[in-house]
């Protein structure tokens, strides 16, 4: 149980009152990539991680900021690390071997926050930017990162917890939250694969177009939903659905593969 607050508001909305972020460290540029849009501008990647802080503030969340590792030069994209629910969190086994060892340190971290903490186990691998909660139902991708043994442990850890696990096996996108966001209200967001995927049908769609896809890794933090600047399509059709926009740009974690959800974990 999380030690000091309560998170579901009395309408049933999940709200965040906490949010964990790690300084980039001046290793980050050599961090792990499938991109080819080029090296990160380091200042500019501390620019950025400042500006989503303040942006995670303004959301109205506490921002603890962990101080970062030169030894994992991806540490600072921390959704990776740990699943988080108002009740318990679970200890991920990140798939990259270069990034298993980031779990050390935040789990104390997690441990000042959370009593109750179940932890993923070799030979299962999971990262948590293939997890999406969608309020009592969590939806576990299987990845490059997260295989099928590290999904199953998920399942069963969620499953004993009172909540619902369905295991999404990934046809294109490197992370299940590269394609997909939970706004609340029943509603996504969803490009490419999961704009037709049988598993989401049930939902609200706001459909992000092809050439917009990078802005489907958008995060509903209270009041607001973050999403990455230059993408005025999905921008208009969230705020048309309902939603305050904080735009942010984000070209520097772009570079390694990374979107607005990694940069934290929020509960």
């Amino acid at each position: 149980m999380l030690k000091d607050s309560a998170l579901k508001s009395t309408e049933g909305t999940k709200l965040f009152h906490h949010t964990i972020v790690k300084r980039p460290g001046t290793t980050y540029v050599n961090g792990l990539t499938t991109s080819d849009l080029g090296k990160p501008i380091l200042e500019k990647a501390f620019e950025q991680h400042d500006a989503y802080i303040e942006a995670l503030k303004k959301c109205g969340t506490e921002v603890t900021v962990l101080p970062s590792n030169d030894q994992f030069p991806d540490s600072t994209f921390v959704e990776d690390t740990a699943v988080l629910t108002p009740e318990f969190a679970v200890i991920s086994n990140p798939g990259a071997e270069a990034r298993n060892g980031e779990i050390h340190d935040m789990e104390p971290a997690i441990k000042s926050f959370y009593d109750k903490i179940y932890y993923i186990k070799a030979p299962g691998t999971l990262d948590g930017g293939d997890i999406l909660q969608a309020e009592d139902h969590f939806y576990i991708g299987i990845s490059a990162r997260t295989n099928q043994e590290g999904a199953e442990q998920l399942k069963l850890i969620l499953e004993s917890e009172n909540y619902k696990a369905t295991i999404v096996p990934l046809q294109k996108f490197f992370h299940l939250k590269t394609g997909i966001a939970y706004l609340g209200n029943q509603t996504i967001v969803a490009a490419g694969e999961f704009v037709d995927h049988p598993d989401f049908n049930s939902y609200k769609k706001i459909i992000v177009p092809p050439e917009e896809e990078y802005a489907a890794n958008c995060i509903r933090i209270n009041d607001y939903v973050i999403i990455p600047s230059g993408y005025p399509q999905t921008k208009q059709s969230i705020e048309e659905a309902g939603y305050q926009t904080i735009e942010l740009d984000t070209s520097e974690f772009r570079k390694l593969d990374g979107g607005l959800s990694c940069l934290s974990l929020r509960f």
